[in-house]
């Protein structure tokens, strides 16, 4: 008897002791945390989208409090989450352009040509390899197999039509579908912008109306007509500088194919 109580002390020694020793030690290396970076982690949705810019959360908290990000860095927080953290940081708020994705394709089943019936994965990146990059006459257009439907966290894009569509509302801009499309198809506008280029053909005015007939055939008079020069033309597609654009709709009025339309 007397051996097993002698065995079971120097047991509970040895445990004492290392639980001594850990604590100890868990004092001495323990890594001081930051109060602002836990506060500004506590106020960010925790997506981990990568929209930012950054990997997740963690570190876009890290960039804020140590001055690398700005306060309205998250675009799914939106302008709650970056008043939040200006709050915390002792900052007045900046201002927060609310963000959505635009899908520069009106290449729907009923005005697209094709070239073939396509019968295989749902990948868009894959289809890009094919022939044509796509079974759409187009090969600048929307594959509309949804590879940004997979990539979006939000429920934001579906495919209607053959083309990726935006519902607006639930759009957070955190650009997981710019990133997906080959096609490069997909921009993020200012929400409340109402007009855009609904179109990325490189080919000339006749090919375009022959591949497709909501493509923009490059006539340049939204451009001539455009009163703040807000519409450039590069590779004969119309492209509007959201910033120079007042909304006043004239471009869409002169646009014969009505590629150029309001979003909402």
């Amino acid at each position: 008897m007397i051996p097993i109580l002698i065995g079971t002390g120097i047991v509970g020694a040895v445990g004492l002791a290392i639980g001594l020793l850990l604590g100890v030690a868990d004092k001495k290396l323990a890594v001081p945390t930051d109060e602002t970076i836990e506060q500004i982690r506590g106020v960010l949705p925790g997506n981990n989208c990568g929209g930012c810019g950054y990997a997740g959360c963690d570190a876009l908290a890290e960039a804020i409090a140590n001055k690398k990000a700005k306060a309205n860095a998250c675009p799914v927080g939106g302008a709650a989450t970056a008043a939040e953290i200006s709050k915390i940081l002792g900052e007045e708020p900046d201002d927060f352009v609310h963000m959505v994705a635009f899908v520069k394709c009106s290449g729907t089943c009923d005005k697209s040509e094709y070239i073939y019936h396509y019968y295989g994965s749902s990948n868009c990146h894959q289809v890009a390899l094919t022939p044509g990059r796509g079974a759409k006459a187009c090969a600048y257009g929307c594959t509309g197999l949804g590879s940004c439907v997979q990539a979006c966290q939000f429920d934001a894009i579906h495919i209607d039509c053959g083309v990726a569509k935006v519902d607006r509302e639930k759009c957070k801009a955190c650009g997981k579908c710019v990133e997906t499309c080959p096609h490069h198809l997909i921009e993020m506008i200012p929400y409340d912008k109402p007009y855009a280029v609904q179109c990325l053909s490189q080919e000339k005015g006749k090919k375009v109306r022959d591949m497709c007939s909501a493509g923009c055939i490059g006539c340049a008079l939204c451009a001539k007509n455009c009163p703040t020069g807000a519409i450039t033309l590069t590779n004969d597609i119309a492209h509007i500088d959201q910033t120079l654009c007042t909304g006043c709709g004239i471009c869409a009025e002169k646009c014969p194919v009505k590629v150029i339309r309001k979003q909402y």
